[in-house]
């Protein structure tokens, strides 16, 4: 039996020579020797983790599934992309040997001195070939990315509206900017080329953009920190519409890429159609048809190739090249225009014989003749500007957006005539009596028979006061008024009794012309509100007696009238004088008093109804535009009809009462003018005086009035304004305005 305490250095210590044991030997556990500080432990697994919930058998067995589902989609994947990726392999192979030949490695070896550090001619090639391709590939992803924006620059597009007397010539301009659109085929062919000679030649042949110009304009914006054209007339155009006049090279690049894409959408005319009509031509205009107006005082169609010239030259910069702006301007415009007029024969657009007759320099006109508004010509513009958007369905957005052509119906001539006889009699009236001229205002406006304003007279200056004096309902109408009464009652008839029948009434009626004259009704006299009788009175309170209808308005004796419009019925006064062309908002209270005027129609409304009497008893509504186009396209109209107000019999009549009229209180000027008629107008507590009457088939109304604007509308007494009975100023403003001073 062997000794314990062979341990580790006996036979048993490494497990090698051990002899077998002998049969007596008992087996025992040979166990190395324990240390003290150690015990043995039993050792037990950990316990397994519990299922998930709601897990067990069926839930194993689901996902076992799913891996294995799982498994067989990567190794269908990676199957898919071994066949697909397969042929390229050789590729990728040499690409990778070139890979490694193109890895520099430095020093170089066989390589002696500074070329030991340079890359070889392999690197050099794949480096630019790689650049060329990065580039291409950021271009292409640039122009797709890329879009022409739907909506314009809205300053760009904005345009002027015009208007224009009714000769045809330009009357005032309104608007931000001075711009009208002009369509292509109304731009002569030889302003066309002389821009295109001036700024894109190649223009019908490149692509909208100029590699050489772009690479120029960057060179010296990132190498100089300046910047420079180098645009084709496209990337001009979309500089103009779609972007700002910023010079940066992220401006630059979003202009070359929209350019690109434009000229694939649109065609070259179309491109340049756009140009010429955005362009900035310096004097406030913007496109080719202001700019002839502005410097040559005509439209672009009627350009010839020097003066295109010229003006082409200022698409470099209006303000070095406008020659009225200095000498050197001016040395630098011949200069410009001499070479662009060169480059159109060079170009095969201006024969040498042509170019021989353009020697001297068109000198354009030295300041720019297109009206702004101001003083009189606004009130002409607020009228027609409120016209046209009515009568051709504008909304105010559209009629801003500008581009109109508003032709009027005003007359020049007339215009001028009214303007400097009121202008007169405002200065004569400040040099009699300053404190009561300050608060005076002068309304007068010409009506044709078929309804067009001829002209107005609104006040001494829009810019100082917006209030039209034509166009105010702030004064009664006073005897001017009795026509439309006695038109009522020759129309309609009168009542003596309530219910019976109407009986005719012609010029020859006889009534009582006295002053205090009671008015009555059928059921007997009339009583105002407060218990009293009501009377008519006349003007100085003279008395007449009994006096036909006929020549109580040609002396203008009120109280016929008034009894008169009793008798027809006050609702039928007012529906006569509403239907020839008095606003039912002007007409006054339905009382006694409707018949001596209390109406407050404004001037045009006064012309408008006596116009009717001399259209043969036909009104049609005042108007003041005859035409709209919008850049030369007609814009859809409601041009006003005659109806008839009057029977033709009663219009006639009321002629014939009204040239009396003029003839008792003008027998000179009748004497020498026939086919004149007219009549005054005062009011009870004098503050209004009118003259309204017709010549030539025109009617004119006057009235002479003073308001403290500054207090209120109220109507204050004339205090001698309108002067006397014989030396009227209304009279006196409607003779030169109808050419009878």
């Amino acid at each position: 039996m062997t000794n314990a305490s062979q341990g580790e250095g006996g036979p048993m210590g490494d497990g090698r020579g051990e002899e077998p044991s002998g049969a007596d030997e008992t087996l025992h556990l040979r166990v190395d020797a324990l240390r003290a500080d150690e015990t043995m432990q039993l050792r037990v697994p950990a316990p397994p983790e519990p299922p998930a919930p709601g897990g067990g058998r069926a839930e194993r067995r689901r996902s076992t599934r799913s891996a294995g589902r799982e498994k067989a989609w990567a190794a269908a994947a990676v199957a898919a992309a071994a066949r697909l990726l397969g042929p390229l392999a050789p590729y990728a192979r040499r690409a990778a040997r070139w890979a490694r030949r193109l890895k520099p490695v430095y020093p170089r070896p066989g390589r002696t001195g500074w070329r030991r550090w340079m890359p070889s001619w392999r690197q050099w090639i794949g480096a630019v070939l790689t650049s060329f391709g990065l580039l291409g590939a950021f271009l292409v992803t640039a122009y797709a990315m890329t879009d022409i924006p739907s909506n314009l620059n809205s300053y760009a597009t904005q345009q002027d509206n015009v208007y224009f007397w009714s000769d045809g010539t330009p009357m005032a301009r309104t608007g931000w900017v001075q711009r009208q659109a002009m369509p292509l085929k109304d731009i002569p062919e030889d302003v066309r080329w002389a821009v295109l000679a001036a700024e894109n030649e190649s223009f019908y042949s490149d692509p909208g953009i100029s590699a050489k110009g772009i690479t120029r304009a960057l060179f010296r914006t990132v190498g100089e920190g300046d910047t420079e054209g180098g645009s084709t007339i496209t990337q001009q155009y979309v500089k103009n519409v779609y972007l700002t006049q910023n010079q940066t090279i992220s401006r630059k690049f979003t202009e070359a890429m929209i350019s690109l894409k434009l000229d694939n959408k649109m065609s070259k005319d179309e491109i340049l159609e756009g140009y010429l009509n955005t362009s900035w031509f310096g004097r406030g205009t913007y496109g080719i048809q202001r700019a002839a107006q502005a410097y040559y005082g005509k439209d672009v169609g009627k350009l010839n190739a020097s003066e295109a010239a010229m003006l082409a030259s200022l698409l470099k910069g209006a303000g070095l090249y406008d020659p009225t702006l200095s000498k050197a301007n001016h040395a630098r415009a011949v200069e410009r225009w001499s070479w662009i007029l060169d480059r159109m024969v060079k170009i095969g657009k201006l024969s040498p014989a042509e170019r021989a007759r353009f020697t001297k320099f068109p000198d354009p006109l030295k300041t720019n003749p297109l009206y702004d508004t101001g003083e009189q010509s606004d009130y002409l513009v607020e009228l027609a500007a409120q016209y046209a958007r009515k009568a051709g369905h504008l909304t105010d957005k559209q009629f801003d957006l500008g581009g109109y052509q508003i032709y009027t119906t005003f007359d020049r001539k007339r215009e001028r005539a009214l303007t400097d006889a009121v202008t007169k009699a405002r200065k004569e009236a400040r040099a009699d009596d300053p404190a009561v001229a300050k608060d005076g205002h002068y309304g007068a406006s010409s009506v044709a028979a078929d309804g067009r304003i001829l002209a107005v007279y609104g006040g001494p200056d829009h810019r100082k006061q917006g209030y039209n004096e034509s166009n105010a309902t702030t004064v009664p109408a006073g005897s001017a008024f009795l026509p439309f009464v006695y038109a009522a009652g020759l129309e309609h008839g009168v009542h003596k009794t309530r219910s019976g029948p109407a009986t005719p009434v012609t010029p020859d009626s006889v009534y009582d012309g006295d002053d205090a004259v009671p008015v009555t009704t059928p059921e007997g006299p009339y009583w105002d509100r407060s218990g009293k009788k009501v009377a008519a009175h006349n003007d100085g309170g003279k008395s007449y007696g009994q006096i036909t209808l006929r020549e109580a308005l040609a002396k203008s004796v009120n109280t016929p009238f008034m009894q008169l419009g009793m008798d027809a019925g006050l609702d039928q006064v007012r529906q006569t004088a509403e239907a020839t062309g008095l606003l039912p908002s002007s007409i006054g209270p339905q009382v006694p008093a409707l018949s001596l005027g209390n109406s407050t129609p404004s001037a045009i409304r006064m012309a408008s109804g006596y116009a009717t009497f001399a259209a043969g008893g036909n009104h049609t509504e005042p108007y003041s535009v005859r035409r709209i186009t919008r850049n030369g396209a007609p814009v859809a109209l409601a041009t006003p009809r005659p109806k008839r107000a009057v029977g033709a019999t009663v219009a006639e009549q009321v002629t014939e009462a009204l040239t009396d009229s003029f003839r008792t209180a003008h027998p000179g000027t009748a004497a020498v003018r026939s086919g004149v008629s007219g009549k005054a107008g005062t009011t009870d507590k004098g503050t209004a005086s009118w003259y309204v009457g017709t010549a030539d088939s025109v009617s004119t109304a006057v009235v002479v009035y003073r308001i403290d604007l500054a207090k209120s509308l109220e109507p204050l007494p004339l205090k001698g304004l309108a002067g006397t009975p014989a030396d009227s100023v209304p009279y006196a403003l409607w003779s030169a305005a109808t050419g009878l001073g």
